[in-house]
C-alpha cells in the first residue's frame, strides 16, 4: 500500500547564510557589452510589496547554449567561503532577494534561442514555488504568449524603460487594479 500524500511545507524563512548568494543578481560584470537590466517589484494580492521574496533566474547564454557552468557558486577550497563569480563563464543562473520595498534587479545578457528569462518565485505563504517568464521585446511569435488573452499576456511582458533596461513586476494574486502574473505548471 503506497504512503499517503502529505502537505508541502511553506517556503522560508530564508536564512542569510544559505540561499541568497553574493552578486547573485549580477550574471555579468558591470560594463559588459550588450548587458541588460531587468528590475521590478513583487506584490501580494492586496497590492503590498513583498519584502522577503527570493527570485531565481534561469536562461540560456546569448549563443543559445545551456552549459550550466558552475561559475556563480564557486567556493574557496581552503575556507569554504564564497569566491564570487569568476567573471568569465556565463552560467545563466542568478538568485536575488527583494528589498524592503519588494524591489529586485538582475544584470544579465539577452537569452539566445528563446525570447524570455525563466523565473522561479519563492515567498512566505507559498506551499510551492512559482514558475513564470519575463518576455523581452520581440517575443510576438511565442506559442505561450499567443495562447493567452491580451490582459493575461501583458503580465509576462517586460516593459522597455530605456536602452537595455526593462521593468517587470510580479503579482502573486490579482486585485481590482492588476491581473495576477501568469504562472506555469510543470508536470
Amino acid at each position: 500500500m503506497p504512503l499517503p500524500v502529505t502537505p508541502s511545507q511553506t517556503v522560508g524563512p530564508f536564512y542569510g547564510y544559505a540561499l541568497p548568494i553574493p552578486d547573485g543578481a549580477h550574471l555579468v560584470p558591470p560594463g559588459t557589452p550588450g548587458a541588460i537590466t531587468v528590475h521590478g517589484r513583487v506584490f501580494d494580492g492586496a497590492g503590498a510589496p513583498i519584502p522577503d521574496a527570493l527570485l531565481e533566474i534561469w536562461q540560456p547564454a546569448p549563443d543559445a547554449t545551456r552549459t550550466g557552468l558552475p561559475g556563480s557558486m564557486r567556493r574557496d577550497p581552503v575556507t569554504g567561503g564564497y569566491l564570487g563569480r569568476n567573471g568569465v563563464d556565463f552560467t545563466g543562473f542568478g538568485r536575488v532577494t527583494t528589498d524592503a520595498d519588494g524591489h529586485y534587479a538582475w544584470r544579465t545578457l539577452p537569452p539566445g534561442g528563446v525570447p524570455y528569462l525563466s523565473v522561479i518565485v519563492f515567498a512566505r505563504g507559498l506551499l510551492h514555488h512559482l514558475h513564470t517568464r519575463v518576455y523581452l521585446p520581440g517575443a510576438a511569435d511565442d506559442a505561450l504568449l499567443a495562447s493567452l488573452e491580451p490582459a493575461r499576456r501583458a503580465t509576462l511582458l517586460a516593459v522597455p524603460e530605456r536602452e537595455g533596461v526593462y521593468g517587470f513586476d510580479i503579482r502573486l494574486q490579482g486585485n481590482d487594479e492588476h491581473e495576477e502574473t501568469v504562472f506555469l505548471v510543470f508536470d
